[in-house]
C-alpha cells in the first residue's frame, strides 16, 4: 500500500502510460490495428487494477477527507439495529451505508465495494458507447480532471454519475435507460437536475437553441445575476440550499467568477458547434450527449457564485470525456477526425496533469 500522498501521482502515472499504450494501437483515424481482443483483455485488467488500487487506499483525513468522515460515521453505526429509512437524503446510498455498518462489515470492505461500483459502471458505459474502442475510452475517462477526485472524495456523487453514464449509454433502449437514470437519484439527490435535463433533451432536439442558451447563461454569469441561484435554492433541500446561498470564502472553498472553469467547460461546446455547424457531423448519439452536457453546464453557470461550485459543475463534467472523445472514434466521418484526434486525447490528459501538479 502506498502512502496516501502518493496515490494521485501513481494513479496519473499509470493512466499516462496506459494512454500512450492505447494510442499506439490506433492509426491516425483512431481505429485499432486488428487488436480488439487483446485490447478488451487489457481494458478488463486495467479495470481490476484501478478498482484494487483505489479501493484499498489508506484512510487519510489529509488527502481523502470524505473517506475519513465516512469511517467516523460508519464506526458509530456498528452493531446498530437496521431499519430502512425512507426519509434520508439519498435513499439507496444512505440505507446501504447504514446496513453495511449495522452488519459490522469492515469499513475497508465498504470502500472496496464503492470503488467496484464507481469504476465498473464507468467501464460498462464506455463499453456500450465505444464498443471496439473501449480501452481508449476507459483510459481517457480515467484521465479526466474529476475522475480521481470523485473516486476518493465525493464518492456518492461519483457512483451516481457513473450510474447515469450507463443510462446515457443505453439511451437507445429507453426502458433500460430511464430506470437506471432514476436509480442514480437514489445514490445522490443532486442527480435530479441531470434527470430533469435528460427528459428535456429527449423532447427538444435542436442543438442551435442549446448553443444560444449556453451563451446567454454565460452572459448572466459574467453580469453576476443571482436570480436563478436564489430560485434554485428555493427548490432545493437544506444541504443544496446551503451550497447555493453560502457566500463566505475559505481556504478550501473559492467563491466567485471562475474563468478557469468556463474555459474548461467551453471546449466541448465550441468543438460541438464546429462539428455540427461547420463540418455537418451527424450522429444521434453524439447530438444527445452534447445537448445534455450543454444544458447541465449552462445550469452550473447560473449557479457559478455558489459555495462548492465545482460540485455543481461536476453534474456536467462527468460527461466531459465522453462528449469530447465520441466524435473522434465515431463511425460517422468528418474532417476533424484524423487531424485532431491525437490532440484531443493527449490535450485532455495534459490538462489534468497541469491542473493537479502545477495549477493546484
Amino acid at each position: 500500500m502506498f502512502p496516501a500522498s502518493l496515490y494521485q501521482p501513481v494513479y496519473l502515472l499509470i493512466v499516462t502510460l496506459m494512454t500512450f499504450y492505447a494510442m499506439s494501437l490506433y492509426n491516425k483515424w483512431g481505429k485499432q490495428h486488428n487488436s480488439n481482443n487483446s485490447s478488451s483483455i487489457v481494458s478488463l485488467l486495467l479495470l481490476i487494477l484501478t478498482i484494487y488500487f483505489i479501493g484499498t487506499r489508506p484512510v487519510s483525513g489529509a488527502y481523502f477527507v470524505d473517506m475519513a468522515n465516512y469511517r467516523q460515521n460508519y464506526e458509530l453505526l456498528f452493531n446498530e439495529r437496521f431499519f430502512f429509512d425512507w426519509k434520508v437524503d439519498n435513499i439507496i446510498w444512505d440505507n446501504f451505508f447504514i446496513w453495511m455498518a449495522s452488519r459490522s462489515v469492515p469499513f475497508t470492505t465498504w470502500v472496496l465495494i464503492v470503488a467496484i461500483a464507481y469504476f465498473s459502471l464507468m467501464y460498462v458505459a464506455c463499453r456500450k458507447l465505444f464498443q471496439k474502442d473501449v480501452l481508449l475510452a476507459f483510459v481517457v475517462y480515467l484521465g479526466a480532471f474529476s475522475t480521481f477526485s470523485y473516486g476518493t472524495n465525493g464518492m456518492k456523487a461519483g457512483v451516481a454519475a457513473s450510474m447515469f453514464l450507463v443510462a446515457i449509454a443505453y439511451r437507445d433502449k429507453i426502458w433500460i435507460s430511464i430506470p437506471i437514470a432514476l436509480l442514480s437519484y437514489g445514490f445522490h439527490h443532486s442527480m435530479i437536475m441531470v434527470i430533469a435535463s435528460y427528459v428535456l433533451v429527449l423532447f427538444f432536439k435542436n442543438p442551435r437553441y442549446y448553443f444560444i442558451g449556453w451563451v446567454v447563461c454565460l452572459i448572466i454569469a459574467v453580469l453576476h445575476i443571482s436570480f436563478f441561484q436564489i430560485l434554485f435554492a428555493s427548490f432545493s433541500d437544506e444541504t443544496g440550499a446551503g451550497y447555493l446561498l453560502e457566500t463566505e470564502e475559505t481556504t478550501i472553498v473559492r467563491i466567485g467568477f471562475r474563468p478557469d472553469f468556463i474555459l474548461y467547460s467551453a471546449v466541448p461546446v465550441y468543438l460541438g458547434y464546429l462539428l455540427i455547424n461547420k463540418y455537418h457531423f451527424q450522429s444521434v448519439t453524439y447530438s444527445f450527449i452534447l445537448r445534455l452536457y450543454i444544458l447541465t453546464n449552462a445550469i452550473w453557470m447560473l449557479c457559478m457564485y455558489a459555495s462548492y461550485t465545482n460540485r455543481i459543475a461536476y453534474l456536467s463534467w462527468f460527461m466531459y470525456p465522453i462528449v469530447l472523445l465520441y466524435p473522434f472514434v465515431s463511425r460517422e466521418k468528418h474532417q476533424l477526425q484524423g487531424r485532431y484526434f491525437r490532440w484531443v486525447v493527449y490535450g485532455h490528459l495534459v490538462f489534468t496533469l497541469f491542473m493537479m501538479f502545477i495549477y493546484y
